[in-house]
């Protein structure tokens, strides 16, 4: 193992980015189209950055929203209380979501927690982050929430801008995710996720893989929250719940397929499409939605990625 991709997967990484770059084009520069395919791009990020938690290295976090949110609301709160440069709020709000992150996997892992229990434990923190949204009224707002616009690096109100800003973004992401999994980490993480002990049992420091792939993920979670912050142009905690981001980010990489450098992609893209579509459904909305999403795993049931591996006999990553 070099640490280094192949030329066939930085190729696959670079045409996803061009496939997705001339999508504007395809579906319309339209405010709305726009707003639309933008938001599309911040929950492949997080799906992506999901992934490696989970996906690789079986560590159910409950807490994206929080993560996302703890970066927004710690971005926007440096910038409008110590007029901190944008650039370096953003960066300390997402060095704050992979030290929580880090801290979180570090915990479970050195207490041995399965699955269950460290969603568990995520899902506590991600309803006591909630609780502080909405206690630490001086500086959040609390549930009426805080106006970004004007706080950072402009990306409200224009939108065109704000797409290539998250597709430079996930780009990162997906290079990153494949320079792990090139290298000794991607090893680890197989191990991982084939068998904890046994990956023990053959000298691999599992601590020390987890809370690395905790560290990774929460920070791409926390920087795509941050600029999702001045994207939007307003931030509440209703918009970082568990509902609104970790339930999709989780259906979104099962739809598509774990472990997979395209299941996030295909997964999230394949959500949003789903809820444009059920959105004219007005108050049936979420029986249609369900309906719908049962059909898909019923019919994928390790996901659209493999599933096309299967159909077409193509080794799709």
């Amino acid at each position: 193992m070099t640490g280094r991709p192949g030329l066939g997967r930085v190729a696959l990484v670079l045409g996803t980015g061009v496939i997705l770059a001339l999508l504007p084009g395809i579906f319309g520069t339209g405010i709305y189209s726009l707003r639309i395919t933008t938001l599309m791009l911040v929950m492949i990020i997080y799906t992506v950055a999901f992934n490696i938690i989970f996906g690789h290295t079986k560590q159910l976090f409950l807490c994206l929203g929080a993560l996302a949110g703890l970066s927004a609301y710690l971005s926007v709160i440096l910038m409008r209380e110590l007029k901190l440069v944008p650039a370096a709020a953003v960066a300390v709000g997402t060095l704050g979501a992979g030290a929580l992150g880090a801290l979180l996997s570090y915990v479970a892992a050195r207490r041995g927690l399965g699955i269950i229990f460290v969603g568990i434990v995520t899902l506590v923190v991600s309803l006591i982050f909630q609780n502080l949204l909405l206690g630490l009224r001086r500086y959040t707002n609390g549930e009426t929430g805080i106006v970004t616009q004007g706080l950072g690096f402009g990306l409200a109100g224009h939108t065109a801008a704000a797409y290539y800003v998250f597709l430079v973004l996930l780009v990162l992401a997906l290079w990153v995710y494949q320079w792990l999994m090139a290298g000794r980490p991607g090893l680890a993480f197989g191990a991982l996720s084939e068998d904890e002990l046994t990956a023990e049992l053959a000298g691999i420091d599992v601590t020390r893989y987890k809370v690395l792939a905790a560290t990774v993920g929460s920070g791409l979670i926390g920087l795509a929250g941050a600029l999702f912050a001045d994207f939007n142009e307003f931030i509440s905690p209703s918009i970082f719940s568990l509902a609104h981001v970790d339930i999709v980010v989780l259906i979104a990489l099962l739809l598509g397929g774990m472990r997979t450098l395209l299941g996030p992609v295909i997964g999230a893209a394949a959500f949003t499409l789903i809820d444009e579509l059920v959105r004219p459904f007005g108050q049936a909305t979420v029986l249609a939605y369900g309906v719908l999403l049962i059909v898909l795993f019923l019919a994928f049931r390790e996901g659209l990625v493999p599933f096309l591996r299967r159909l077409t006999r193509i080794p799709v990553p």
